[in-house]
């Protein structure tokens, strides 16, 4: 069943925190697995769904640097798993044998210099699509039924759609950014698609946008790079009004856990509600574009992933 993309007013907005939103959520009893939920927005996560009563296990690339920085943070243990390194995401996977009751795709990499893995696939479309895209493919015989499967997206969607005709960039120059609106809107389609296949099993899957936060995702810019976009004067002062990472997380755990949402997915959401579609979005803003939530652009991702991948849970099933 498709759920319409328009907002149902939930009564929270972009200045909620994810502990308002967890509030009266109990998760006693489930298991939530977040990767990259030991730094900026994956950590507030990790912290707000620990609150409300959930185990949470993250799969980090430095599994000694998450253990500290989570540290005091109770009921959650780290596994070792690089989302660029397919041998490591199939290793990470085949490791888990635990049901999952949340499954938050979470960690990403934003605007880097070119890196190239595996047999040449950029590295933005590598980490921030094809790592979880294989991820979720292999832990999907774990996810219980009345799973949530939550994709982190981006405004940033709002640079380009699915470059279909040179998704590697072997063509045309490398643009960091291009590369990365490109990956965001992979994250979108492919939350579309994900619902659209699982439903019948009873989960559901939902794109999230956390909006404009300053974060470690921000380390391969450079000072000039946030002054030329406004984010900062030339002394480093922030000038934009930027979420916290608490506000930022609040999305997240809105998808992941609200009542509201029950029998819905497949949708692009922001600000804790479900986002409408707009004809264009500032930097940071909550809209979505059409081409991000394109069923049959979702439906072409998905094959050509799983043939760049090898995975695709649902044929097997099938």
């Amino acid at each position: 069943m498709t759920t319409p993309q328009q907002k149902i007013g939930s009564g929270f907005g972009a200045q909620s925190t994810a502990a308002e939103v967890a509030d009266g959520i109990d998760l006693s009893g489930k298991l939530a697995v977040i990767t990259g939920g030991y730094s900026g927005v994956g950590i507030e996560t990790t912290r707000a769904l620990v609150s409300a009563g959930a185990s949470v296990v993250v799969p980090a690339r430095r599994p000694d640097h998450a253990r500290a920085e989570l540290e005091g943070v109770e009921n959650v243990e780290v596994g070792e798993l690089q989302l660029d390194d397919q041998d490591s995401v199939r290793a990470f996977a085949e490791r888990f044998d635990r049901p999952i009751d949340l499954l938050i795709n979470n960690a990403g990499v934003m605007a880097s210099p070119l890196f190239r893995v595996g047999p040449g696939w950029e590295g933005q479309f590598a980490t921030n699509h094809l790592g979880h895209f294989t991820l979720t493919n292999l832990l999907w015989p774990q996810l219980n039924e009345g799973a949530r499967v939550v994709e982190l997206t981006s405004a940033a969607h709002r640079i380009t759609g699915i470059r279909w005709d040179d998704m590697q960039f072997d063509r045309d120059p490398y643009d960091k950014w291009q590369a990365y609106g490109q990956s965001k809107t992979a994250n979108s389609l492919f939350a579309l698609q994900l619902d659209q296949l699982g439903q019948d099993q009873g989960i559901r899957a939902f794109a999230v946008h956390p909006g404009g936060i300053m974060t470690p995702l921000q380390r391969h810019l450079s000072r000039e790079e946030m002054q030329a976009s406004g984010w900062i004067d030339e002394d480093g002062k922030v000038l934009v009004e930027f979420k916290t990472p608490e506000q930022g997380a609040a999305t997240t755990v809105w998808a992941a856990t609200s009542p509201q949402l029950e029998g819905m997915g497949g949708v692009y959401c922001a600000d804790c509600d479900i986002a409408d579609v707009v004809e264009s979005i500032q930097p940071g803003g909550g809209g979505v574009m059409a081409h991000a939530v394109d069923p049959d652009q979702a439906a072409r991702l998905w094959e050509v992933s799983a043939n760049l991948t090898g995975v695709d849970a649902f044929a097997r099933a099938g």
